[in-house]
């Protein structure tokens, strides 16, 4: 009986260790297949450049490709329902600004829950917003802008990668900090939007430096301020709304999401090959974003297999 309970006991603790193997087998094998990176927006904003430059830097540190799939509609709600409802095994992820996990379930009806369903990977980069106007525009400081529109009220449009988009709710912070009243254009993107201002048919646009940066290049347009608490590195030169007149800082972080469940091993591995790529966050300051890559995944070890 004795030699029969040992025996019990060594199978039953062999078997309690299985998991955790398997886990550790999962990330040292992980990936063994083509990995997609949804983005929720279409081609060419910050989200968009910063998730191609994101696959770019762990197809080359974990040797498979990742790819960069855009799935616009919805502002974004389309792309991360379709991730919070997918396998957690780590091949398909989302790749979105903070506003999927913070704003969107108070501004749309989402069938997600951002906190329950999704797992921090880490936050790859981060990036104010910049009032900006096309090169024609009446004015070259922001409180010539202000004076103008407030002249014209309801009369002047600005545009935005879509409805309680970042871009959407950037402007309309500085809007109701300057009193000023204007008419809100919906784009599915910022580049049909900008396309737009250069043409005259909106006035204003609230983007990143990553995507003011062809524009700047090609003098067509005039950045008026920036939208963060302190000047953006990316262009020391403008100022900052808040030197103008009183309004709270707006700033959107872009980083990877998986679905809950995922291996916190696999999560892990990910979040390391983006650390430990010093060229990589050499890329994301070129382009004009602010801020370090942080991690996230240990903070939820526990919590990912409850």
């Amino acid at each position: 009986m004795k030699f029969q309970r040992r025996q019990f006991l060594r199978l039953a603790a062999g078997a309690a260790a299985l998991p955790a193997v398997a886990r550790m087998a999962r990330a040292q094998t992980y990936p063994v297949r083509p990995v997609t990176l949804v983005v929720p927006f279409s081609a060419g904003g910050i989200t968009d450049v910063v998730a191609r430059l994101t696959a770019g830097q762990l197809q080359t540190s974990l040797k498979q490709p990742f790819l960069v799939e855009n799935q616009p509609g919805g502002a974004g709600i389309l792309a991360a329902n379709r991730v919070a409802k997918a396998a957690p095994d780590g091949y398909l992820l989302l790749f979105t600004p903070i506003f999927q996990i913070t704003m969107a379930p108070f501004t749309h009806t989402v069938t997600f829950d951002p906190i329950k369903d999704f797992m921090p990977i880490a936050s790859v980069a981060a990036s104010p917003f910049v009032i900006t106007v096309g090169n024609p525009f009446p004015a070259n400081t922001l409180a010539d802008f202000i004076a103008y529109v407030k002249a014209k009220p309801s009369q002047l449009s600005f545009g935005s990668a879509g409805p309680g988009s970042f871009t959407h709710v950037s402007s309309a912070v500085f809007l109701k900090s300057a009193g000023l009243d204007m008419i809100h254009v919906p784009y599915r993107g910022v580049v049909p939007a900008f396309t737009d201002l250069l043409a005259g048919q909106v006035a204003m646009i609230s983007a990143s430096p990553v995507e003011l940066k062809p524009y700047l290049e090609s003098g067509k347009i005039k950045p008026l301020a920036v939208t963060s608490s302190e000047r953006s590195k990316q262009l020391p030169n403008v100022p900052t709304v808040a030197e103008t007149l009183k309004s709270p800082p707006v700033v959107t972080y872009n980083g990877l999401l998986a679905p809950r469940r995922t291996p916190v091993e696999i999560v892990e591995a990910i979040a390391r090959a983006l650390r430990n790529g010093v060229e990589f966050q050499d890329r994301l300051a070129q382009v004009g974003t602010d801020r370090p890559i942080r991690q996230y995944a240990r903070r939820f070890r526990e919590d990912n297999h409850r």
